[in-house]
């Protein structure tokens, strides 16, 4: 039974499961234009996924085939992963913003043995331990690496070529460069107040913060300087809108977006402040890692946890260094950092 739901003025969503992920699902909607139906992400290049999707287009009396568009808010494989699918199925065009467009390009031609090489090189600058680095001296198939190359390219505030809709794109980078949220200027068809409905991909959630860690691309390995930054700045852009509806790819939609985003600002200075504290002994983002606080002790983290734990760890220190909170000790190697 495909779950869907209704958000009227032409707007639905579907549950589209990802593969042994404690997220569950991402939230695909469909949205009616006068060519046919526009989605907003896919869901992960999964049989189970392609079911759900295809289900749920069906109980929304339309079908694959009928699909004008897709549009992507980022490259991750949960929203990107059945877009060549969707295209096979229908002809319908794929859009996506050039800087996550860059990462799928690079996906694409990049060899498993050059990715793993890169995350090695990475992790051992950011003090992982031989341990660690151990299994990514055997290159194996990449999962979700096999991403469509999008042919439209999103441009920031401008409207999308959806007949019939007005849909402008919001460039908000941090969770990934080229991630976009994507504003609908109608009036809410329940009348609630504010400026709209916002698609917010993985930006902006009711109950999780997203993962900000650091712009993977073996190909330009200084792709981001600052990527918390990136995303709190995104943040209070987002928070200017007021939409009256935020509509998000996890968990469920939510209304009053400033007051989330109040929070999740004040969140992170948290952290940042506390991740400070911690700098009172110098650190590599691996020591920092293991000293943050995660969903689970760092001791029961699995490898692929520990990887995307250190890249945030390196991406707040990254922000901190900006600040003027913390500074690289001269002649640390791996480089550790101090409190500033």
């Amino acid at each position: 039974m495909a779950r869907t739901a209704d958000h009227g003025g032409g707007v639905r969503s579907l549950r589209v499961p990802i593969p042994d992920n404690p997220l569950g699902h991402t939230l695909v909607h469909v949205v009616d234009t006068g060519r046919g139906p526009v989605l907003i992400d896919t869901g992960w290049d999964d049989p189970l996924s392609w079911d759900a999707l295809t289900e749920g287009l069906a109980a929304c009396g339309t079908t694959v085939a009928e699909v004008h568009g897709v549009v992507i808010t980022h490259h991750h494989p949960d929203h990107h992963g059945l877009s060549g699918r969707v295209r096979e199925a229908s002809g319908a065009w794929i859009a996506m913003h050039p800087a996550d467009t860059a990462v799928v390009r690079s996906a694409q031609r990049t060899q498993p043995a050059h990715w793993f090489g890169f995350l090695r090189a990475r992790l051992a600058a950011a003090g992982a331990p031989e341990e660690h680095l151990a299994p990514l001296r055997a290159p194996r198939p990449l999962p979700g690496f096999s991403p469509a190359l999008p042919d439209r390219a999103i441009v920031p505030g401008e409207l999308l070529d959806l007949p019939g809709r007005r849909l402008r794109a919001i460039w908000t980078p941090g969770h990934t460069p080229g991630h976009v949220c994507l504003h609908l200027e109608e009036e809410h068809p329940a009348g609630l107040p504010g400026r709209g409905r916002l698609f917010s991909g993985d930006h902006l959630l009711p109950g999780i913060t997203p993962h900000i860690g650091l712009y993977e691309d073996p190909d330009d390995t200084t792709a981001a300087a600052d990527p918390l930054g990136d995303y709190l700045d995104s943040l209070e852009r987002v928070g200017r809108l007021e939409p009256a509806e935020v509509l998000p790819a996890h968990q469920h939609p939510f209304t009053d977006a400033p007051a989330r985003v109040r929070e999740l600002l004040a969140h992170h200075e948290e952290r940042l402040t506390a991740l400070r504290a911690l700098l009172n002994t110098p650190l590599t983002p691996w020591g920092l890692a293991e000293r943050m606080t995660w969903n689970r002790p760092w001791s029961r983290l699995p490898h692929g946890s520990r990887t995307i734990a250190v890249f945030e760890a390196e991406a707040h220190l990254r922000r901190l260094v900006k600040l003027g909170r913390a500074e690289p000790v001269p002649g640390t190697g791996p480089v550790a950092y101090t409190a500033a």
